[in-house]
């Protein structure tokens, strides 16, 4: 199943941007993503920078399989060039969760 295209470049204020970010990693159509993205997201997202929080929602808003993002994470995919960058390596150490806590959605603000 295919993620429906959001146009990422649409002019939006930072704080915005992040909510709907925080919003859309909970909402991903698959439990390993939600877990993931809605995880990372509570830990990361509120501390990224600009051009952080555009490659985190280039990463999730682009038109790609939800499965394809989770091999990405996982590494069992090699990641394209597109979305290898500072954000996907956090993601890689946060899905490793060297911690071993446990993952449950955080709750919305």
């Amino acid at each position: 199943m295919e993620i429906p295209v959001y146009d990422v470049e649409k002019p939006q204020p930072l704080d915005v941007r992040k909510a709907r970010l925080h919003y859309q990693s909970r909402k991903r159509g698959m439990l390993e993503n939600d877990l993931l993205l809605s995880t990372f997201a509570k830990k990361y997202l509120d501390s990224f920078n600009e051009n952080q929080t555009m490659m985190y929602d280039r990463l999730i808003n682009s038109p790609s399989n939800d499965w394809d993002i989770f091999h990405w994470i996982v590494e069992k995919k090699p990641t394209p060039k597109e979305f290898d960058n500072e954000v996907m390596d956090m993601l890689k150490k946060h899905a490793k969760n060297e911690e071993r806590s446990a993952l449950t959605q955080p709750p919305l603000y």
